[in-house]
């Protein structure tokens, strides 16, 4: 073999180690970031998750000390519920935020609340009351088996 063939072919393996050298440092700064990304985003999840379990938990206690209406705390529970563990309304005693929450989706809130007819707001309000009453027990039964419920 010629003495250039020879200085050629180790050139050319000099350059491919430093090619795959390059490369492999290139992926494995990109491996890193993406574990790094990974770990930040499982943190905020289950810093995410842990803030609205104690949301129910708090509310749930509300309930129980009759310190918020029912109807919206069955509302609140229900949105966060349908995060943290959907299955869990479709049992009993959970199920009633569900059934309260459904019955009470018509009713305007917030902005359309106030730009609605007093007249009819007070209608509203009144079936409100009406479902909060016949529920109220069911509601508290849930409340309390949210507080002691493990996620």
């Amino acid at each position: 073999m010629p003495v250039w063939l020879q200085w050629a072919l180790i050139i050319a393996g000099v350059a491919a180690s430093v090619f795959l050298t390059l490369f492999i440092r290139k992926q494995s700064g990109r491996i890193r970031r993406s574990k790094t990304a990974a770990q930040k985003t499982a943190t905020f999840t289950e810093q995410r998750r842990a803030s609205m379990i104690e949301s129910v938990r708090i509310i749930a206690m509300a309930i129980e000390q009759d310190q918020v209406e029912y109807s919206e705390a069955c509302i609140r529970i229900k949105g966060l519920l349908d995060h943290l563990e959907p299955s869990l309304m479709e049992r009993e005693p959970y199920r009633v935020f569900l059934e309260v929450s459904d019955l009470l989706q018509h009713m305007p809130t917030h902005k359309a609340r106030q730009q609605t007819n007093p007249r009819f707001v007070r209608k509203m309000d009144k079936e409100r009351f009406e479902i909060e009453g016949r529920h109220a027990d069911a509601i508290r039964r849930g409340a309390t088996a949210l507080r002691q419920h493990s996620f």
